[in-house]
């Protein structure tokens, strides 16, 4: 989702709600719940409409391309859809391709084999799937393409939508086409002109040079928490090297191998000597490791990893006890802070009136724009109007003083004492609901004397 840019409402200035948006949302949770192959996942986002026309999910999945962030407000029709056509045609690169199309836009690309023609014919491909913006203004949660004739497309000089240059037609980036395949003709009788199931074929051909390269370079990112390629949205000459080409490049063939199953991919990585190893020891053997990869680029040990703020959230939830585990439909507003309250609209965040749903999974916080839920903002979650490939990791006092001092805080510790104190030994069980072990004789001790002195003023 953060690649996808999601989000509920459309930013600027105006940022008006998207009342659909969130059926994309479980579109992807049930899909990789499903472990729906990943060929499939690609292509029904880029053409669920045209590859399983009679499947309302596989339409869904088209919000991917309509996710991104829309200025209703623009007074030229011509430059709102010019704009948003471009952040489509680059968010699109940098998801799967793993290259920075956008910077194509308004001249050839500075430093990877991508001119700007190449950048108008790669957008042709999605000429017909924005719908007029002097019809409408909101765009549709899903792409609805009526007609098997797209309009014409053009080079833009310079990216000015006011500068049409010579037409162009859909293609293939050449630097990625050595073989120099077309286009088919679309069909007799097509309602829509089928662009988009043919990229999206293209792009799921299992000896693509990159399009499984970038998805197990997330898989493997989600899971040691540094890629393989650090730069994951850009595989190009200003991208980083990748740390183990050979590795890289045998995950990329295992994918369809394997039968585009993420779940497969999910397991062999997870079941790997290099995932399974410690993140810290003891002895000269642990000692070696260290001088001889500091950084741990070589994988010499596992690395530690940070937790989303939606992560922490859950966790929190989960175990005070009090985590709602309802899964899909609309988004959740829980009660905001009194801070932030006082400066917005009510109809920005109307919260939810049922409290059982302000205890849901953090995935259904309603995405607002220019308006994040606090305690996501405090813990680094990205900007929705651009595709965001790894979250920032900053180390700030607002972290601490978020989890010690927060309302939330102070709510969640409530049902934790609540939930522990009924048991025997509640310092066992304490232990094994937050940390999943048995504490040592010293925590034992120290845990105690704190229950026994009944607050920290006393110890």
């Amino acid at each position: 989702l953060d690649v996808a840019r999601f989000a509920e409402s459309d930013g600027f200035e105006f940022d008006q709600e998207r009342k659909e948006a969130w059926r994309y949302r479980d579109w992807v949770i049930r899909a990789l719940n499903e472990d729906l192959p990943y060929d499939r996942f690609l292509r029904h986002q880029l053409a669920g409409d045209e590859v399983d026309p009679p499947d309302e999910h596989a339409r869904l999945a088209t919000g991917f391309l309509m996710a991104g962030p829309d200025m209703t407000d623009i007074n030229i029709a011509t430059e709102r859809r010019h704009e948003f056509l471009n952040k489509m045609t680059q968010t699109v690169g940098e998801a799967f391709l793993g290259l920075t199309l956008g910077c194509a836009q308004c001249h050839s690309h500075k430093t990877d084999p991508v001119s700007i023609e190449d950048f108008y014919r790669f957008r042709s491909f999605f000429a017909a799937t924005v719908v007029d913006p002097k019809k409408s203004k909101q765009l549709p949660p899903q792409v609805k393409e009526s007609r098997p004739d797209p309009p014409m497309s053009f080079v833009m000089e310079g990216g000015d939508f006011r500068r049409p240059g010579a037409p162009v037609g859909p293609a293939f980036p050449r630097v990625l086409n050595p073989t120099d395949d077309q286009i088919p003709v679309t069909p007799d009788g097509a309602t829509t002109s089928y662009r988009r199931t043919a990229l999206a074929r293209w792009l799921t051909r299992a000896d693509h040079p990159l399009t499984t390269r970038v998805i197990v370079n997330r898989l493997w990112l989600h899971h040691f928490g540094r890629a393989l390629v650090t730069t994951p949205n850009d595989f190009g000459r200003t991208g980083q090297e990748p740390t183990h080409p050979a590795l890289l490049d045998w995950l990329a063939t295992e994918l369809p191998r394997q039968e585009w199953s993420l779940k497969a991919m999910h397991r062999l990585i997870l079941t790997s000597r290099t995932y399974r190893q410690a993140s810290r020891g003891s002895g000269p053997d642990w000692q070696k490791r260290l001088s001889l990869d500091p950084g741990n680029l070589l994988l010499s040990r596992a690395p530690r990893k940070r937790l989303e703020g939606e992560a922490i959230r859950d966790s929190f939830l989960a175990v005070a006890g009090l985590l709602n585990r309802k899964m899909g439909g609309p988004s959740i507003r829980p009660p905001l802070p009194r801070e932030i309250t006082a400066t917005i609209r009510n109809r920005n965040w109307e919260v939810s009136p049922d409290p059982a749903d302000h205890l849901r999974r953090s995935v259904y916080i309603f995405v607002r724009r220019n308006l994040s839920y606090p305690l996501f903002d405090v813990f680094d979650r990205p900007d929705s109007n651009a595709s965001c490939p790894q979250r920032n990791r900053s180390t700030t006092p607002t972290h601490s003083l978020t989890l010690l001092n927060s309302e939330f805080s102070g709510t969640i510790a409530t049902a934790l004492a609540e939930r522990i104190s009924a048991e025997s030994d509640p310092v066992e069980h304490l232990y094994l609901l937050l940390l999943a072990r048995l504490p040592t004789t010293k925590e034992r001790s120290i845990a105690r004397d704190l229950l026994t002195a009944g607050s920290l003023s006393d110890l």
